[in-house]
This record gives C-alpha cells, structure tokens and sequence, in this order.
C-alpha cells in the first residue's frame, strides 16, 4: 500500500505540473480545438451531489479542467471512465516519459489539440524537450528518435492506422516491457484515441494559456 500511496502522490504531483508548464514554451502558432465553441457546456457551481463527488478533488487552484467539467455532466459515464483513466495516470508501470509519447502522439494524430495542451506541460517536466514536441508531429520516422522511442511512436501509428500493433514492433516493445506493460501500451492508445474524440466532438476549449500542438 505505500509504494502504491507513493506512486499516487507523484503523480498527483505531475498531473499539478500542467498547470505551471503549460502556458510556458516556444512563442508559436499551435493548433487548437476542432471546433470553435463548446457543443456542451462545463458543469459549474452549485454542483449536484454527484457532480462534486467528481469534480471538488479534481480542484486545482481553484479550478476544475474542462476535460473533468464536462464528463460531470453525465456522472454515472463520468464515474466508469474515471476508473480507468485513473489507472493510467496512477497505477500503470509504463515509465511517464514513454507514457506521454504514446499519449502525444496519438492525441496529434487525432488532431486533438486539447488532449496535446493537457499533456504538454507534464511532457516537458519528465525530459521530453521542446524540440522532441516538434518531432513527436512527424513520428517515428524522424531521424531524431531513438529505436525504443521510435517504437513506441510506431505502436501508436499502427493502432491508430490499423488497431494492430505489427510483429515487428510488438517484438521491439517486448525485449524491454512485460506482459502487463505491452498490454498498458495498447490501452494507453487506445485511451487517449477516445479521450480526443470526446473533446474534439464535445467542443472542450482550451483552458487559458494553453499551447497546443505546433505548426510549422
């Protein structure tokens, strides 16, 4: 129970990181939110009992993600889902560096500048740099990437591009990752394939000062 107490408070720590980091970087045109205004609205105070079991700890500063607003309006939905996103962020043993690869690049691949914005801040504070940001827009094909880097960018362009990690990549991943970790690759992916969608398709806006993904 402490290495799990441990595990959480870190990345409570972390998660808070996206608040300091986001709105700091390269002076840039970014990419932004598919559509101009939201299609539903933020749940805001006075909240229902249920909506505030959701949203009161998810309280940064006195502000609330409108990734976290506006899942509350559907609290049972809200509920499910936050099991399992709360098992990525908290409970998976995929190192965060390689965690937020996966999460950036399928969020980009999906156009979802909201997903990028909220992964941003905490991507810069486990190492990856401003220019790997850049790179993560042109893949594994880069010529900056690593092999292991490489791969695990290609695990999320094969999902995204065929929902089937090939033989190749799948043998690369293994020779560091175990059963579970492959596993938490996959779901990872496909997590955050959904995540964009809802935002993109809800209309979630950027909170303010939010830098999404650059454009060149």
């Amino acid at each position: 129970m402490q290495g799990k107490h441990k595990n959480i408070v870190s990345n409570a720590l972390l998660v808070s990181v996206v608040f300091l980091l986001s709105s700091k970087g390269l002076a840039q045109d970014t990419g932004m939110p598919p559509l101009d205004s939201p299609r539903v609205e933020r749940i805001q105070k006075p909240y229902s009992a249920a909506e505030a079991a959701i949203l009161v700890p998810r309280t940064r500063n006195g502000n609330v993600l409108g990734v976290w607003s506006t899942c509350a309006n559907s609290p049972a939905l809200c509920n499910a889902w936050l099991e399992f996103t709360d098992y990525l962020l908290q409970e998976s043993t995929l190192p965060i560096r390689d965690r937020e690869l996966l999460i950036l690049r399928i969020g980009y691949l999906n156009q979802g500048a909201y997903e990028w914005a909220a992964h941003r801040g905490l991507a810069l504070s486990v190492g990856i740099s401003e220019q790997e940001l850049r790179a993560i827009t042109i893949g594994s094909t880069d010529p900056r990437w690593s092999g292991w880097d490489a791969s695990l960018l290609r695990a999320a362009e094969e999902l995204h591009l065929n929902a089937l990690v090939s033989d190749e990549t799948w043998a690369e991943l293994s020779t560091r990752y175990t059963k579970r970790q492959m596993m938490e690759t996959v779901f990872t992916v496909g997590q955050y394939n959904m995540v964009a969608m809802y935002l993109n398709s809800l209309g979630v806006q950027f909170e303010e000062d939010w830098i999404g993904y650059p454009i060149d």
